[in-house]
């Protein structure tokens, strides 16, 4: 068994068989698994929101913890404003209105880019906070794992890594369960509070321990509060990111799942930071405010104890699966724009962006072990994200509606305003009171990253521009290195068959038919295409440009996986086997060895390497494994 093989069946049995693009719609999720896949990280939130919350006000002494239910109030306030805020959004954009989608077409792509930048950086610390706050709710569980809360985290990370390369539909079975039982355990605890609070407490708060006041109460500290148990709205855009994840009619159960999602996160905060004030929870001990409502509620040789901290840890494991969601949606689509390396945007075997995958995991896995397994600084960092993608997204749609109009155009114009000015005033709120405590970071982090993603853009527009075979000579000619070979010889009768593999049509291509052509008499080109093209307008642009002048003959595949490796190589299986055929039948002719060759670009940018020739290496080490035949890259020259 070759090499390919031995990896191909690892992948199989890890990853799971390629599936087809036809069933593309059968990856759609139902309404259900939809919200588990996509609230997750909104859900999940209530788990430390109201730590958030409280961790700031006991600044100012026990006191002072008096202000978590008015901070919880607002919050709803806010909740309630931002989700009405995006079915607006879903209206208008039924296939899809995340921030980026919204700032490029009504504000403009350098707005559009900054959203981007503050959505890819907010997804990469949803999922690195959430694998934080699930260890520590199983650490307050376990003490004794609370060296090991790193490690932990970092494990959980790959688990939920892997299963989202499986595909979407496997994450949304396998993550439903846990994110329905834990609102079932949080409505039982709140449920069960409650009747505690009435046949027994007669609602009167219970006084927290003394706490030594270190910082007045004033408004700066209660605006500080006030951003932290923001953190409880993360992630409610991520439905309207992923309305293609729905079933049709997508935009409708995108709509429906979202009101339900915002009702059930409201009454879940509410009902935490309820029990939180009326039992008097001391948010500087080591549990948190989850696990000592459950201890104190049900009871610590209670089994629903154990069970609400299990659940609490899975959904926020998965909570991490929103980011895992959307960030290789939101990075294929900066791909597509050619603002992030294209391979972001190739869609693997079992139709997931798996490249975005991997770089979900990697950003993750960096923020944990830098903040050692402390959600504290991450929150502090990703609340400007969050409300930055929040204010422009809102903004972007009420100039949409201004521009549009269209049925109840005042009205859904007047909503958009109300979540632009709400989250902006947040935003505001956040950078003035986070700003020291790291909120620095990402105020620089944004910028910086806008400028890499317009730097890549402005490359591949440089890079395309000199392949493009429409375009003028001048000044873009291929220049061949010092020590290159610049004598092809005649096309030799005794050479084999050479198989061209292309996947575009451009400057590169012709001069690799060309050298083809020069060696051997016995060439044939292979283009690879999915559903999404169309085979007319190939074969004629490739008439037009290339196949005519050359007289070589194209032959068209459509994959149907989202990846064209597989296909290519079963062409070239097949044509090799024809060769070896007719070496048997006339003797009288040598044995021949195929040669597969694909053009190369090589230019002097520092980015290129980033940018250029993924599926050269792809295919390379697809037919690595066989000794009938050579590989052979056409290098072609650019100084750009």
């Amino acid at each position: 068994m070759g090499f390919r093989q031995v990896r191909k069946s690892i992948g199989l049995a890890l990853v799971g068989s390629p599936l087809p693009t036809s069933a593309a719609h059968q990856e759609c999720l139902p309404n259900g698994q939809a919200m588990a896949v996509l609230s997750s990280d909104a859900l999940s939130s209530v788990a430390y929101a109201t730590d958030q919350t409280l961790a700031v006000l006991i600044l100012a002494g026990s006191a002072a913890l008096s202000w978590s239910l008015p901070i919880t109030l607002a919050v709803i306030a806010l909740v309630a404003i931002v989700a009405l805020s995006y079915q607006q959004t879903l209206h208008a954009y039924p296939e899809g209105g995340g921030c980026y989608i919204v700032a490029r077409a009504n504000l403009g792509i350098t707005t559009g880019l900054v959203g981007a930048a503050a959505l890819l950086i907010d997804y990469s610390l949803t999922a690195a906070v959430s694998l934080m706050a699930g260890t520590q709710a199983l650490t307050s569980y376990l003490p004794a794992l609370l060296p090991w809360q790193v490690p932990i985290a970092l494990v959980l990370l790959v688990f939920v890594g892997w299963i989202n390369l499986r595909g979407m539909s496997e994450s949304g079975r396998l993550f439903s369960l846990p994110v329905y039982a834990f609102i079932a355990m949080v409505a039982l605890l709140v449920g069960f509070g409650l009747v505690d609070l009435v046949l027994r407490h007669g609602f009167v708060p219970e006084p927290t321990p003394p706490v030594q006041a270190i910082a007045p109460l004033s408004l700066f500290l209660v605006l500080r509060a006030f951003s932290s148990g923001c953190s409880a709205m993360t992630g409610i855009e991520a439905i309207a990111n992923g309305v293609q994840v729905f079933r049709d009619p997508a935009a409708a159960n995108a709509r429906a799942t979202m009101a339900v999602m915002g009702l059930i996160l409201s009454l879940m905060f509410l009902g935490i930071s309820l029990l939180a004030w009326m039992y008097g929870v001391d948010p500087s001990s080591n549990q948190t405010t989850m696990a000592i409502l459950g201890e104190r509620i049900f009871g610590a040789s209670n089994p629903l104890y154990p069970a609400l901290q299990l659940f609490t840890l899975l959904i926020l494991m998965l909570a991490a699966n929103t980011a895992f969601a959307d960030f290789p949606r939101l990075g294929a689509m900066l791909a597509s724009d050619s603002h992030l390396p294209r391979l972001m945007a190739f869609r693997g075997d079992r139709l997931v962006f798996h490249n975005g995958i991997l770089v979900l995991i990697a950003l993750a896995g960096l923020i944990i072990v830098f903040c050692k397994g402390d959600t504290t600084m991450a929150i502090n960092l990703y609340a400007v994200g969050v409300f930055l993608a929040f204010t422009i997204s809102q903004s972007g749609m009420v100039l949409y509606w201004l521009r549009q109009r269209g049925s109840a155009w005042r009205w859904r114009a007047l909503m958009n305003g109300f979540g632009a000015l709400f989250t902006g005033i947040v935003l505001a709120v956040v950078v003035f009171s986070k700003f020291s405590s790291g909120a620095w970071l990402v105020v620089l982090l944004i910028p910086s990253l806008v400028w890499i993603l317009a730097l890549i853009k402005k490359r591949y527009g440089r890079l395309q521009h000199a392949l493009d075979l429409d375009q003028s000579d001048e000044g873009i000619e291929p220049v061949l290195p010092p020590h290159s070979e610049v004598l092809i010889p005649p096309a030799d009768p005794g050479q084999g068959p050479i198989v061209v593999c292309l996947e575009a049509f451009d400057r590169a291509a012709i001069a690799a038919v060309r050298h083809a052509c020069s060696m051997s008499r016995q060439v044939s080109v292979l283009f690879v295409y999915s559903s999404h093209h169309n085979p007319q307008q190939i074969r004629a642009q490739w008439d037009r440009q290339i196949g005519l002048p050359l007289g070589v003959a194209l032959t068209l595949k459509e994959s149907p996986y989202a990846s064209f490796i597989d296909p290519l190589v079963e062409m070239v299986h097949a044509i090799e086997r024809g060769a070896f055929e007719r070496s048997a039948i006339d003797r009288s002719q040598p044995e021949q060895r195929l040669t597969v060759m694909m053009p190369e670009v090589i230019s002097t940018g520092w980015l290129d390497g980033l940018l250029l020739n993924q599926s050269v290496d792809l295919v390379s080490a697809a037919l690595r494994d066989r000794g009938s035949r050579l590989f052979s890259r056409y290098r072609y020259y650019l100084q750009v």
